[in-house]
């Protein structure tokens, strides 16, 4: 299918390809993994058809209680169908326990809890690193009004909620996560709504028990096992049952 569409876009993790019907995209899951803006790069073979399982479950739940997103459905094991959107140029994190870079920015030791969620803002540009902004950027440079930052908090914060939920069910802790919002038009309105992915790629997970890690800071630290802890997630959600053998063996 990818091969004849002509090709939208592609970023480091994901390709976008025109859709089937005016208002689609096909979003294709590479199992290309970068950490560092890119400056670290390696193959690891599995992880775009893991990703693009778990992102098609936590999107379909999520639509499921009222967080409009753009998952239309999975084609196969790669690809997945979503609306076309015109994507707000910023990160949005929400972070629940110290890691990454806010330990590192404000002294502060990893797997400590937050005295509340946090949400912090992005901008997307890699040659820039994706500098941390403030509403008051956004809204001067017109990234995004003020209602739709707004939108934007609520949503995220819902997500939190859910997903903190969803994986302290099956023994993971959420510590934080990205997600991207785009704009869909309706005549001469916008509304915002949940764009791009949730996966292991977007989100730290920690092992509820033993704090081990099972997202992409394996890859970052060089801690090994980065599809077989990716896999795990997907297990322990119960979507296991499909998954090809592609993803048997894994990276060390």
């Amino acid at each position: 299918m990818t091969t004849r569409r002509k090709k939208i876009y592609e970023g480091k993790a994901k390709i976008l390809y025109e859709g089937p019907e005016p208002g689609t995209l096909i979003q294709y899951f590479k199992d290309d993994a970068t950490a560092f803006n890119a400056q670290k790069k390696a193959i690891l073979e599995g992880k775009g058809v893991i990703n693009n399982r778990i992102s098609e479950y936590i999107m379909t739940r999520l639509n499921g209680i009222g967080v409009q997103n753009h998952f239309i459905r999975r084609l196969n094991l790669r690809e997945q169908l979503i609306k076309e959107v015109e994507i707000v140029p910023l990160e949005v994190v929400v972070r629940n326990i110290a890691a990454g870079s806010i330990a590192t920015r404000l002294g502060l030791t990893e797997g400590q809890p937050l005295p509340r969620s946090i949400i912090e803002f992005y901008y997307k540009d890699d040659k820039l690193g994706d500098p941390m902004v403030s509403e008051e950027h956004i809204t001067a440079f017109n990234w995004a009004a003020t209602q739709e930052i707004d939108d934007m908090m609520a949503m995220a914060l819902r997500v939190n909620d859910y997903l903190s939920g969803l994986f302290s069910g099956v023994g993971i802790t959420l510590v934080d996560f990205k997600v991207e919002f785009g704009r869909i038009y309706e005549g001469d309105f916008s509304r915002i709504i949940l764009a791009d992915e949730i996966s292991p790629d977007s989100c730290r997970l920690w092992d509820s028990a033993t704090n081990e890690k099972l997202d992409k800071d394996r890859f970052r630290r060089d801690l090994g096992n980065v599809i077989e802890s990716y896999t795990e997630v997907a297990r322990r959600l119960g979507i296991m049952k499909e998954m090809p053998t592609v993803i048997q063996g894994g990276v060390h």
